[in-house]
């Protein structure tokens, strides 16, 4: 038998993430995605408005049953999709390589930076309480504790310059605390995103609690800054102009905002992502006598 020669390579489809399901954007519409030197790589979904609705109702079904597991459950399932990123290493150093225009080695370092930031944000599950709460000195036979509760559901434009580190950088913050996310994917660069779908669907995480749209970053973000069942905004992919306008339609439910600012992701992240999408519930309790 001879051998096959001009053999066709099988490209992959990329498809949304919602629910813990893959839907094709419900308009049918794609868009080309190119590497840094304008060579196709794939077309990936083009997302609507209906299918940025979708993720919400999607992303409040999850939020009860994630809001409510133990901190310490939330932590391992973190951990899990930290585990199963080490076992696709070369798949995302490959996809960040092209999507960036990085020298095989520097990206290779952006997904282990990307894969330990993972487990960073995993560990903190059941420790952020500790810097987040208190036990408060009252006038009174009461104990006074407060307690951070997340916010809900979160909408996050990821980084558009860092295609996986920042996209990391952003979702697991918000999830670890028991938030729920609709992430608009980097809009020149969706890959990454697209995949990371992928290994959350086959984690231990609830369908739902992350949610993973591709397409034009100012066309998703309107009517999820708008959407009264969104409780909060990262705006860390949005350039000054479109964080204003969002800033004021976010006004309208009053949606807590996290501005864009200069990241340096590569850099230690520290606790503000983190306490940014919490709120605090404080509780009296009268002293037994």
């Amino acid at each position: 038998m001879s051998e096959l020669t001009g053999r066709l390579s099988v490209f992959k489809t990329y498809k949304l993430y919602v629910g813990g399901k893959f839907p094709r954007s419900e308009s049918g519409r794609v868009y080309e995605v190119t590497d840094s030197k304008g060579t196709w790589l794939a077309n990936a979904p083009l997302a609507s408005r209906k299918d940025a609705r979708d993720a919400v109702v999607a992303a409040r079904k999850a939020f009860g049953g994630w809001s409510g597991a133990t901190a310490y459950n939330r932590g391992q399932i973190l951990y899990r999709v930290a585990e199963m990123l080490e076992g696709r290493r070369d798949q995302f150093t490959a996809e960040v390589a092209a999507a960036e225009g990085l020298s095989k080695a520097k990206a290779a370092a952006q997904v282990d930076a990307a894969i330990d930031r993972w487990v960073w944000y995993a560990g903190w599950s059941d420790k952020v309480a500790q810097i987040a709460g208190s036990t408060n000195p009252v006038a009174g036979p009461y104990f006074n504790v407060s307690a951070p509760e997340p916010t809900g559901v979160v909408a996050v434009l990821a980084p558009q310059e860092s295609s996986f580190l920042g996209l990391v950088s952003v979702i697991a913050p918000a999830i670890v605390t028991g938030n729920t996310v609709v992430v608009a994917a980097a809009e020149n660069a969706p890959l990454p995103a697209l995949s990371l779908a992928e290994v959350l669907a086959t984690s231990d995480l609830p369908g739902g609690v992350v949610n993973i749209l591709s397409g034009r970053t100012a066309e998703l973000s309107a009517p999820l800054a708008a959407h009264q069942d969104v409780n909060a905004l990262d705006l860390a992919g949005a350039d000054d102009e479109l964080a204003k306008d969002l800033e004021t339609a976010a006004a309208d439910n009053l949606k807590r905002v996290l501005r864009p600012a200069p990241v340096t992701w590569t850099a230690d992240p520290g606790t503000g992502r983190l306490l940014a999408f919490l709120e605090t519930k404080t509780v009296w309790h009268p002293m037994g006598v």
